[in-house]
C-alpha cells in the first residue's frame, strides 16, 4: 500500500484553496503545504512498510496529540496540514501560542489508522520544535519584560536549512520578533562585509546608492568609536556586537552626547543568554537579538495516543 503524496497534495490545495493559512502576515498556504509534503517524503519513503504489514487498511482509529511537559504551543496549524496530506481530518484542542500543562490534549485525529501512523513523527517534530522555540522566547520576555518592557527580542537567521519559515514563527508566536526572514529583508552590512570594503561610511553609502530607498540599511559594529562613525553616516540600526552590557551603556551615552542617539536603533547581539540578558535588557539598546533560541533550544515532548474507533 502505498501513500502518493503529490497528487494529495495537489487535489487539497485545490479543494482548500479559500482556507489560507496566514503566517507572518502573508497567505502562505501553498508554501506550508509544500515542505510539509517534502517533510512527509523524507519520513515515509515510498511506503511505511511496519504499518502496511501489520495494520489491516481498513482499520480506523482515533488519536489524540498530548503535551508531556508545561509549554508554550506552536505549529498547530502546521501539524494540521501533515494529517490532512495524509488522509485524515484534525481538530485543534488549543490555540496557536497557549501555555498549557503536562498532559493537554493539543489535537484530536480521526482517520485509518495507517494514515494516522504515517503522519506521527512529523507532526510531533513540528510540534517539538516549534514549541519549544516559542516557550523559550516567552520565558525571555517574561524575564526582559520585568525591567524593560519595550524591548524586543528577536530570532536569527541560525536555523535548521529547510525549517527557518517554521522556526520563525515560532519565535512570533512566542512574542519575539522575525528579524530577517532572508538576505532580501533588509540590508545587514557585517564584518566580513566591512572587511572586504575597508570602510564603514563607504559601505553605507554604497548600499545607499544600490539599494531601494524601501530598505532599511543595518551595520554590525564593536566599538563605540564605529558605533557613532556608523550613526555619523546615516545607517539606520546599529548592531553592537559581542559587547558588554557596560560597553553597551557607554556606547548609547557616548551616542546622546553627539546627539544621535534617537536617530536610530540600538540591537545588541553575541553571546547572550539567559543568564545575563537582565544585564542586556538595562544597557539601553532596543533589540536584542539571539541565536541561541532557534539553533540549540530544547523541543517540547509531545507524543500521540492512538485507539480503534468504528468510523472515521
Amino acid at each position: 500500500m502505498y501513500v502518493l503524496f503529490l497528487p494529495v497534495n495537489s487535489y487539497l490545495l485545490k479543494k482548500r484553496q479559500n482556507d489560507r493559512l496566514t503566517i507572518l502576515g502573508i497567505s502562505t498556504q501553498g508554501y506550508v503545504y509544500r515542505k510539509i509534503a517534502e517533510f512527509l517524503e523524507e519520513d515515509i519513503g515510498f511506503t511505511d512498510i511496519t504499518t502496511d504489514a501489520i495494520i489491516e487498511p481498513e482499520t480506523n482509529a482515533e488519536a489524540n496529540v498530548v503535551c508531556r511537559e508545561e509549554g508554550v504551543v506552536s505549529g498547530i496549524d502546521e501539524s494540521i496540514v501533515v494529517f490532512t496530506l495524509t488522509g485524515c481530518s484534525a481538530k485543534a484542542m488549543v490555540k496557536e501560542g497557549e501555555q498549557v500543562e503536562k498532559g493537554k490534549i493539543i489535537l484530536n485525529i480521526k482517520g485509518r489508522a495507517s494514515s494516522i501512523l504515517k503522519g506521527e513523527r512529523t507532526a510531533l517534530n513540528i510540534l517539538g520544535r516549534m514549541s519549544g522555540i516559542a516557550t523559550e522566547t516567552r520565558r525571555i520576555l517574561v524575564e526582559t519584560n520585568k525591567v524593560n518592557p519595550s524591548i524586543k527580542i528577536a530570532a536569527t537567521r541560525k536555523t535548521i536549512p529547510g525549517f527557518r519559515f517554521f522556526d520563525k514563527k515560532a519565535v512570533q508566536t512566542g512574542g519575539g520578533d522575525t528579524h530577517r526572514l532572508s538576505l532580501d529583508d533588509a540590508i545587514l552590512i557585517k564584518d566580513n562585509h566591512l572587511e572586504l570594503i575597508g570602510s564603514i561610511t563607504k559601505a553605507i553609502e554604497k548600499a545607499r546608492e544600490n539599494a531601494s530607498f524601501t530598505k532599511k540599511i543595518e551595520v554590525e559594529v564593536s566599538s563605540t568609536r564605529n558605533a557613532i562613525e556608523a550613526a555619523k553616516a546615516g545607517v539606520d540600526i546599529i548592531m553592537l556586537d559581542n559587547m558588554s552590557p557596560k560597553e553597551i551603556s557607554n556606547t548609547v551615552n557616548e551616542l546622546k552626547l553627539h546627539n544621535l542617539r534617537n536617530k536610530i536603533i540600538l540591537e545588541a547581539s553575541g553571546g547572550i543568554k539567559m543568564e545575563n540578558i537582565v544585564s542586556y535588557s538595562k544597557s539601553g539598546v532596543d533589540v536584542i537579538s539571539l541565536g541561541y533560541i532557534t539553533n540549540s533550544v530544547k523541543s517540547i515532548d509531545f507524543s500521540l495516543d492512538i485507539k480503534l474507533s468504528e468510523s472515521i
